[in-house]
C-alpha cells in the first residue's frame, strides 16, 4: 500500500566519474546497481485477501478500514478527473483541489493506523491537524461570497467540471460514513471525520463556483406532484 519513491541516479553516476579509489568505486557501483533495480508494482502479498496497514499489521481486506481507504482513494480519483475538465474556475480551484488530494493521502495514513492498535511513534506521524479544517472553511467562505444566494435545491449539473465535483461530493459522503464507524471505535482522530464532513461542503460550493464561472445553468429541483 505504501511504496517508497524511486531515487534518481544522475547524481550517483556523475560522482562515479570523479572517484579514483578502487574500493570507493566498487562501493559506488554496488549502490548504483541497487538503486537501478526497479521496485515491482506487484508484491503478491495480498493474493490471500489480506493487506498491510501502516502500523505493519495484516488484516482482511473486507474490514471497514479498507472500505474507508478505498472510499478516500476513489474520492481522490474523482477530484483528479474534475481537474482535467476545462473550466474558467480552475485558476482558483486547482491549487485548492491539489492540496486537498494530498490531504486525502494523509487521511489514508491516519485511517491505516488504528489508534487502539498502533505504537506512539506511528500515531505521532499521522496526526491530522485541526487547521486543515479551518482552511477548508476559509475556502468555502471565499467561494460562496461570489455565488448567488441558494434559494432552492439544485441537481448535479452546471457543466462537466461542476457535475464531476458533485460526483466527488457524493463519494466524499460515502467516505465519511465509512470513517464514522472507525472513529466511533476510537481508531481515528475526530479531526479526520470533521475534515471529510467539511470537504463535502467545499465540493458542493466548488461545483457551484465552476458552474458560475463557466456560465452554465444549474438545474433546479422541481416537484411534479
Amino acid at each position: 500500500m505504501f511504496r517508497a519513491a524511486r531515487q534518481p541516479l544522475r547524481h550517483v553516476c556523475s560522482a562515479k566519474r570523479s572517484i579514483s579509489s578502487p574500493l570507493a568505486a566498487q562501493q559506488l557501483h554496488t549502490t548504483t546497481a541497487a538503486l537501478a533495480k526497479r521496485m515491482k508494482i506487484y508484491t503478491k502479498t495480498g493474493d490471500g485477501g489480506t493487506s498491510q496497514l501502516y502500523n505493519g499489521q495484516r488484516k482482511s481486506k473486507d474490514i471497514i478500514t479498507f472500505q474507508a481507504l478505498g472510499d478516500t482513494d476513489e474520492l481522490n480519483s474523482h477530484i483528479g478527473v474534475a481537474l482535467q475538465h476545462e473550466s474558467l474556475a480552475l485558476p482558483v480551484l486547482v491549487p485548492q483541489l491539489e492540496q486537498i488530494q494530498s490531504r486525502l493521502l494523509d487521511i489514508g495514513s491516519a485511517v491505516a493506523t488504528p489508534l487502539t492498535e498502533s505504537g506512539t511513534a506511528k500515531i505521532n506521524r499521522v496526526v491530522f491537524p485541526e487547521g486543515e479544517i479551518e482552511l477548508l472553511e476559509q475556502w468555502i467562505d471565499g467561494l460562496d461570497e461570489e455565488l448567488p444566494p441558494l434559494s432552492s435545491f439544485i441537481l448535479p449539473s452546471g457543466g462537466h467540471a461542476s457535475a464531476q465535483l458533485h460526483l466527488a461530493r457524493t463519494v466524499c459522503r460515502r467516505a465519511e460514513r465509512s470513517v464514522v464507524v472507525i472513529q466511533q471505535d476510537g481508531d481515528v482522530e475526530h479531526s479526520v471525520l470533521k475534515y471529510l464532513n467539511r470537504l463535502s461542503d467545499y465540493l458542493f460550493t466548488a461545483a457551484r463556483f465552476a458552474a458560475m464561472k463557466d456560465g452554465k445553468e444549474e438545474v433546479i429541483y422541481k416537484k411534479s406532484y
